[in-house]
């Protein structure tokens, strides 16, 4: 049996997902959330064999929650779902240590198929991604692979996605429950392990590494 965490802010999309994975025999949807930071906690609860990820959710992103799950649980593989087939969302999916990536305008065996090349522990990307080579994804995405994001707590990646969204540091502080200036000092030690100088230079940051859609 195949337990799956399924991780999608639209509650429609999420309960179509899971009427498409509950029809799978062998698959057993163990948890489902609409939000990023509470997916985290629920794959380290339930430590299933796979996560499927929106590439867009409150709290963190997809990208976010699978760079967590691979502490939280580093046996569950992780597949990304996303509207966004450009190879800079692929390589940080990949980085962020993903090993299916899925379009959703694939067709719905897409993803069932993903899940299975995934707990055999082979990558799976959709078309038409799959139309280029793998092994060309692959080395970009550890030639690329950039640490600094890596030292941000998960606290600060919070921050981070919210300032990228446009809140101000008292509607962070009010949002995550936190004092403003515990925000402004979060706020400080993002700029400074990411090397920003600005919030134009963070917003940038955010869309090169996924964390927020671009235009």
């Amino acid at each position: 049996m195949i337990t799956i965490v399924l991780a999608e802010d639209h509650r429609i999309v999420r309960q179509g997902i899971r009427a498409l994975l509950s029809a799978e025999p062998d698959f057993r949807i163990v948890g489902e959330i609409g939000d990023g930071l509470e997916a985290v906690q629920m794959i380290e609860r339930l430590k299933p064999n796979v996560a499927v990820l929106d590439l867009m959710m409150p709290g963190l992103g997809g990208l976010e929650v699978a760079r967590e799950a691979k502490t939280a649980s580093p046996q569950t593989r992780v597949v990304v779902l996303s509207m966004y087939s450009n190879e800079a969302y692929v390589l940080e999916a990949l980085r962020a240590g993903a090993l299916g990536y899925v379009i959703k305008e694939s067709s719905s065996d897409d993803l069932v198929y993903a899940i299975r090349e995934v707990m055999a522990g082979r990558y799976y990307l959709s078309p038409p991604l799959s139309e280029r080579s793998l092994v060309t994804y692959l080395e970009k995405a550890s030639a690329g692979a950039r640490s600094t994001y890596e030292t941000l707590t998960l606290r600060e990646r919070e921050v981070l996605k919210l300032i990228a969204e446009g809140y101000s540091s008292p509607e962070i502080a009010e949002r995550l429950v936190l004092s403003p200036r515990t925000v402004e000092t979060h706020r400080a030690n993002i700029m400074r392990k990411l090397e920003l100088r600005s919030t134009a230079e963070l917003v940038r940051y955010a869309i090169r590494h996924g964390i927020l859609p671009q235009e």
